[in-house]
Order: structure tokens, then C-alpha cells, then sequence
């Protein structure tokens, strides 16, 4: 074959490749990951500022932070999401668009509720507002990787991933910077504080959210029917034939093992002794980026970065190169399959702390900063679209809620928990040692998923050796 004829089959398999983001799904999902993004931060980082704008002491605003929890505990009341129904609207809706449409509304009363609140008059109210915005807004979460798993095959998640983290990410930049903006342009900060700037921003996000309601109305539900697992079934059956129990209380035993025990149980059941290794994996795969990135910022402040250039370099072009990554995982995970780009992507994600190594050694280089921060993040959004895609291949479908909800928790306890002492680290290895050690940390995760592609493979995918 010659060169020209070459490079147009390249091209063309290249554009081939691509046609995966022409899904319909594919651009749900860009809809859907804008809601799930836009109140994040409303009760999170954008919160603070105008808190401390409204003259809340520090130590306050600390313990307010703890509002964003319920991201972490969201498994808890997961099963509820995939069993219970929504009086009215889950018989219209469906259970993944009802419970999303309910979530949503949540969202946006308790936005409205808190632009009509003011921290300076009546601080518990605004935080029992932002409660209620953080616990709709992970229940919006749940129903959303729910409806994802059960709207294309796993070689699909990958690219349903990716443009889920664009539009995450773009609603996560309107609703920090973008919110920011708005109110310093209806009163600027050298007024003073002004909660009628605030009012008039937080109200425009409720707005916002209409992109992610809308979505819910306009699309159609999955085309996978509500069913029960043969674990479910039996442990069922079991509780019915118990004579003695009276009504009341078998009913309530039998719904608590249907919602709550049978997806844990069912996991379990499916995968057994190799159960223990798929959570390990789990716990384990991005401990090398999680790590990192407590200390990340810290480490380019004491490098001597200033704070503009740690903002233009890692927050705006850092988190293109994020999506990019998770543009091209979910292409390569289409192509070749999940386990192959689940293993480049672990290898990636340990090998570029390395560059932060080297970095620690050059001093404040900002054209070296770049190269880092473009390789690691870029490595990050590869990582995190094969592995949105090996967990949801993981999944039964009759427990899409729970199971992911309870995955992507322990995808984070593990490797936050370790990145508590990442400053004991550094002063005790310094900078370059702490790098090293922390890609070292990634080496065993490589042995962990060639484990898991030779002893379970998702969804058919060839055994590793086989």
C-alpha cells in the first residue's frame, strides 16, 4: 500500500472511530452532565466566597463545607432510586426520567430558596437550603448514572462518558466563574457586600438548570425493563413462606431485601471469591492522580507559581486537556475495548507523575508546567472514561443505581484517605520523592487490572491470554 493510500485509511478509520459521539445518547449525555455539574460548586467553593463576602467567620464557613457529604454518602438512599417509584410521575416518566425530573425540581426550588435568603440575616436557612440543593442534586447523580448505564452497551460508555465530564465541566465553570462574574457585574465588589448581586446570580443557575429538565422531558426512557435478579427472587420467595411472620412485617422484610440487601447480594453472587478483587481495583485505580492532586496545588504555590498562572494553566488549560483525554478514551474504548484502555490508562496516569518529579527539580518553568499538566490531565481523562466504563460493565442493570452509586464510593474512600498524609509525605521525601512514590502506587493497580482481564472479563471481552 502506498504512503497516500496509507494516510486515508488512517483518516478514515480515524473518522470512523469518531462517528461513536454521533450516538444519540452520546449528546443526551452532554445535556445531562451539565445539570449534574451546575450545583456542585453552588454549595461548594462558590458558596464560600459568598459567604465570606457576607462577613461569615472562617471557621464557619469550614464546617458549612460539610454540606457537600452527601456526594460521598450517596449509596446510602441509592436503593430508593432504583426500586421505588414516584407517585404520578414514574408511571408517565419511568423510573430513571421520574426520579431525574423530581431530582431537578429539587434542585432548582432549593436555588431560588437560596437567592431569596441572605447569609448576613438568616444563616441556618440558607444552609438548609443548600442541604436540600446538595442532597436533590446527588439524586440527580444516581438516577443520571443509572440512566447512562442502561442506554448503550459497555463499549459505548466510554464516549457517553466523555461528553457527560464536557458538559460537567463547562456547567462547572458557569456555575464558579460565571456566578462570580454576575454578581460583580450587577454590584461590583468595590461596593461592598450586596446580597441583592448574589440574589440575581444564583437565580440565573436555577435558570440554568432548565437545560437538564428539559433533557429529562424530551428524551426517552431505557429500553431495559424493571426486573428481578435470581438472588432477589429467592431471598423473595423465602421471606413469603415465612407463616409466622405477620403481613405488615413480611412486606416490609421483603421490600428491604429487594432495595437494599439484594444489590449488594447479588454483586457478590455474580462475581464471588473475584469479588474481592474487583474492589480492590476499584479502591485502587486512581490513587495515583487522587494522591497527587491533594498536594498539587500547595506544591506549585512553594514552587513559586503565581496564583494567575496556577489558574490559567491548570484550571482553564488543564481542564481542556481533561476532555480531550475523555474525548479520546471514549473513541479508543469504542475501538479496542474497555480492558486494553482501562490498562494504558492506569500505566499513563502513574507514569506522568513522574513529570512532576522533574518539575520539582527545574524550579518554576512555566512552559514545563504546561507539558505537565497537559500529559497528566490528559492521562486523567483517558483513565476516568475506561474506567466510567469498566464500572458500568460491572453493573447488573436490574441495580444500576445502587451498585454504581456504591462503586464510584469506593473508587474515592481508599485514595482520600491515603491523601490525608500526602503532606507528611512531602516532608519527609521532599517533593521528588513524594512523585515518585506516588507513581509507584500505580504499579500494583497495573497488576490488579491484568488480574481482573484475565479472570473477568466485561461483558465477552477476550481474556488477558486467551
Amino acid at each position: 500500500m502506498s504512503a497516500p493510500d496509507s494516510t486515508a485509511s488512517l483518516l478514515t478509520r480515524g473518522w470512523q472511530s469518531l462517528q461513536v459521539y454521533r450516538h444519540p445518547r452520546a449528546r443526551v449525555m452532554l445535556f445531562l452532565g451539565f445539570s449534574s455539574g451546575l450545583p456542585l460548586l453552588l454549595v461548594f467553593g462558590t458558596l464560600s466566597v459568598w459567604l465570606r463576602e457576607a462577613g461569615v467567620e472562617r471557621s464557619t464557613i469550614g464546617f458549612i463545607s460539610w454540606v457537600a457529604l452527601a456526594y460521598g454518602f450517596k449509596w446510602v438512599w441509592s436503593p430508593l432510586v432504583d426500586k421505588l417509584p414516584v407517585p404520578l410521575l414514574t408511571r408517565r416518566l419511568g423510573r430513571r426520567r421520574s426520579w431525574l425530573l423530581l431530582s431537578q425540581l429539587g434542585v432548582m426550588a432549593g436555588l431560588v430558596g437560596m437567592a431569596f435568603s441572605d447569609p448576613a440575616q438568616g444563616l441556618a436557612t440558607l444552609v438548609g437550603l443548600a442541604v436540600l440543593v446538595a442532597f436533590a442534586s446527588a439524586t440527580q447523580d444516581i438516577a443520571i448514572d443509572a440512566f447512562r448505564i442502561e442506554s448503550a452497551e459497555t463499549r459505548m460508555q466510554g464516549a457517553l462518558a466523555a461528553t457527560y465530564m464536557v458538559g460537567y465541566r463547562l456547567a462547572m465553570i458557569l456555575a464558579s466563574a460565571g456566578v462570580l462574574w454576575l454578581a460583580d457585574w450587577v454590584a461590583p465588589s468595590e461596593g461592598g457586600y450586596d446580597p441583592h448581586a448574589w440574589s440575581v446570580a444564583y437565580l440565573a443557575m436555577a435558570a440554568a438548570m432548565l437545560v437538564g429538565l428539559v433533557t429529562t422531558l424530551v428524551v426517552d426512557e431505557p429500553a431495559v425493563p424493571p426486573n428481578d435478579s435470581e438472588v432477589e427472587q429467592a431471598g423473595a420467595h423465602r421471606i413469603r413462606r415465612a407463616a409466622w411472620l405477620p403481613r405488615w412485617a413480611a412486606d416490609l422484610l421483603e421490600w428491604l431485601w429487594r432495595a437494599v440487601v439484594s444489590p449488594f447480594a447479588d454483586f457478590l453472587r455474580r462475581y464471588r471469591w473475584q469479588a474481592v478483587l474487583l474492589l480492590a481495583l476499584i479502591a485502587s485505580y486512581r490513587i495515583s492522580d487522587i494522591v497527587l492532586g491533594v498536594i498539587a496545588n500547595v506544591f506549585y504555590i512553594d514552587l513559586g507559581f503565581t496564583k494567575t498562572e496556577i489558574a490559567d494553566v491548570t484550571k482553564v488549560f488543564g481542564i481542556v486537556m481533561t476532555l480531550v483525554g475523555a474525548a479520546l478514551g471514549g473513541v479508543l474504548v469504542s475501538r479496542f475495548g474497555v480492558m486494553r484502555i482501562l490498562f494504558v490508562g492506569g500505566l499513563l496516569a502513574a507514569a506522568t507523575n513522574l513529570l512532576f518529579s522533574l518539575l520539582a527539580q527545574a524550579g518554576p518553568d512555566i512552559g514545563l508546567l504546561m507539558l505537565v499538566v497537559a500529559a497528566d490531565n490528559l492521562s486523567a481523562g483517558l483513565a476516568s472514561a475506561a474506567f466510567v466504563a469498566y464500572l458500568s460493565g460491572l453493573t447488573n442493570v436490574a441495580y444500576s443505581a445502587t451498585q454504581y452509586a456504591l462503586f464510584s464510593s469506593v473508587m474515592l474512600i481508599f485514595p482520600k484517605f491515603i491523601g490525608g498524609f500526602s503532606g507528611v509525605m512531602v516532608e519527609q521525601l521532599g517533593y521528588p520523592g513524594f512523585f515518585l512514590l506516588t507513581a509507584a502506587m500505580g504499579l500494583p493497580v497495573l497488576l490488579l487490572v491484568a488480574l481482573a482481564w484475565r479472570l473477568v472479563p466485561v461483558n465477552g471481552e477476550d481474556r488477558l491470554g486467551s
